[in-house]
């Protein structure tokens, strides 16, 4: 993952070219590496000031959608 100097958004590069994040999949995907979904849901929640509850669908629709394209693996 890296910002586009051109746009300031976050991209995630792969062999076969460049996919543009949105905010969501930005902010999932800096987290990632460590925590579990889980905790990646509670700190998101905390940070923006929401219940865990209104992110966790879009958390996980967000994963398993770069999960299905290969950009990701979940372990």
């Amino acid at each position: 993952m890296q910002t586009d100097t051109a746009t300031g958004k976050g991209v995630l590069l792969f062999p076969e070219g460049v996919l543009e994040l949105n905010e969501t999949a930005e902010e999932i995907l800096t987290r990632c590496g460590g925590p579990t979904v889980n905790e990646i849901i509670q700190a998101l929640a905390r940070e923006y000031d929401v219940a865990p509850e209104t992110l966790t669908a879009d958390v996980h629709e967000t994963l398993a959608d770069l999960r299905e394209r290969k950009l990701i693996e979940l372990t």
